[in-house]
């Protein structure tokens, strides 16, 4: 079942002769609970790609449609909606919020959208994630494997159709690094959550079910890896 369908995306930062096309007419499609990868060198579109899939960047031309919804043809208040409950982001640096609590970043999502929290469903992410005895701790009082755990759980805790993960090892050492993606394909696995990964590591990028290699702004390879 496709889940996801990008046409003709493209992404020019600037005007004139100082532009710059970050993506270039990019299409493909993602199947439900499929894991992919994206690879490329630096400053070749990935990112880019990856803001745009997840809503928060909109595209020069083209749209992106998440589970039969044009995301681009909503506002922004219902963008920002559909992007609380429809997608979970990972970064690189976590982005959790210095002054809450473990328990409190992980279920902010849910805060925001004045929805009770699930304490089974709570206490499940939370035990798979090793967190159970971190819940009252404040970021700084974490590891950065740590943090990125939370930054999954919150990620997750919304059941969204997809998770974007942007270079999630990129701060980490090679023993977190291994374990965080362990835990992310856990929860593809075991959920069918649809995962999609920005990586410049190869070994990541060969654990994926598939590989998009983007070059130039534009896609390169696209490999299967595990059909």
């Amino acid at each position: 079942m496709e889940l996801v369908r990008v046409e003709n995306l493209s992404k020019v930062y600037g005007k004139g002769e100082t532009a710059v096309k970050a993506l270039d007419n990019v299409s493909f499609s993602v199947q439900k609970g499929e894991f992919v990868a994206i690879i490329g060198p630096s400053g070749s579109g990935k990112s880019t790609l990856l803001h745009l899939l997840g809503g928060v960047d909109r595209p020069s031309s083209g749209n992106v449609f998440i589970d039969q919804s044009n995301i681009y043809d909503l506002n922004e208040t219902q963008l920002a909606i559909f992007r609380r409950r429809q997608i979970g982001l990972i970064y690189q640096f976590y982005n959790l919020i210095p002054i809450l609590s473990v328990e409190e970043n992980i279920t902010l999502p849910l805060l925001l959208d004045e929805h009770k929290v699930d304490q089974d469903q709570f206490n499940q992410i939370v035990g798979q994630l090793g967190l159970e005895n971190r819940l009252d701790h404040l970021p700084n009082q974490l590891s950065g494997g740590q943090q990125q755990r939370v930054s999954i759980g919150r990620a997750l805790i919304s059941n969204p159709a997809i998770m974007l993960a942007d270079e999630p090892t990129g701060n980490l050492d090679s023993k977190n690094s291994k374990e965080i993606i362990d835990l992310l394909k856990l929860f593809n696995r075991t959920y069918k959550q649809t995962l999609i990964i920005i990586t410049h590591d190869d070994r990541i990028a060969l654990q994926a079910d598939r590989v998009i290699t983007i070059e130039d702004g534009q896609i390169a390879k696209d490999e299967v890896i595990r059909p």
